[in-house]
C-alpha cells in the first residue's frame, strides 16, 4: 500500500488574543473552519480549536482500530461509538495538550465485557493516532459493553 498525505491549510490574521484563523481542509470534505485563541481557552462559540481536531482524529483512528482488531478476531462489532476528550492546560512549561481521554462504548455480539475491555487496549496499542501521542500525551481508555 503506497503512503497516504492529507494536508489542512491555516490562515491566521491579527494577534494571538485578538486574532482569527481559517481552516481548509483541501479534501473537501467539510467547508472552512474558524478558530480563535477564545475557542481553545475558553467557549468555543461555534469555533473550533487545535485541540478539538485532535479528539476528532483519535476518535474516528481508535473507532477504526478496534472494529479492525474485533474483526480480525471474528468478533466483528455491530456498532462502536468513541468520544475522545482532548485536554489543552497552562503547565509550569506553557500551554500543552496534556490528554487525551477515550470512552468507547460497543455493541458486539458474542463478546463479554472482559474481551471488549482488552480488545480496547489492545485497538489503543495499534491506533496510529494514539501511538502519535504516546510519550506525549496521557492516554486513557474506557471502553463498556452495551
Amino acid at each position: 500500500m503506497a503512503k497516504a498525505e492529507r494536508r489542512a491549510d491555516a490562515t491566521w490574521t491579527g494577534t494571538l488574543a485578538h486574532g482569527e484563523g481559517l481552516l481548509e481542509f483541501t479534501s473537501g470534505a467539510t467547508g472552512n473552519l474558524p478558530v480563535t485563541w477564545a475557542s481553545r481557552t475558553e467557549r468555543s462559540n461555534g469555533k473550533t480549536s487545535p485541540e478539538e481536531l485532535i479528539a476528532a482524529a483519535h476518535a474516528s483512528c481508535f473507532a477504526m482500530a478496534l472494529s479492525g482488531g474485533l474483526g480480525d478476531a471474528g468478533t466483528p462489532p455491530e456498532r462502536l461509538h468513541v468520544a475522545a476528550t482532548c485536554t489543552f492546560d497552562q503547565t509550569e512549561a506553557g500551554w500543552r495538550v496534556t490528554r487525551s481521554d477515550l470512552k468507547v462504548r460497543g455493541k458486539v455480539p458474542g463478546l463479554d465485557a472482559a474481551a471488549f475491555a482488552k480488545a480496547a487496549a489492545q485497538a489503543n496499542k495499534g491506533c496510529p493516532v494514539s501511538n502519535a501521542l504516546k510519550g506525549n500525551v496521557q492516554i486513557t481508555v474506557e471502553a463498556t459493553l452495551e
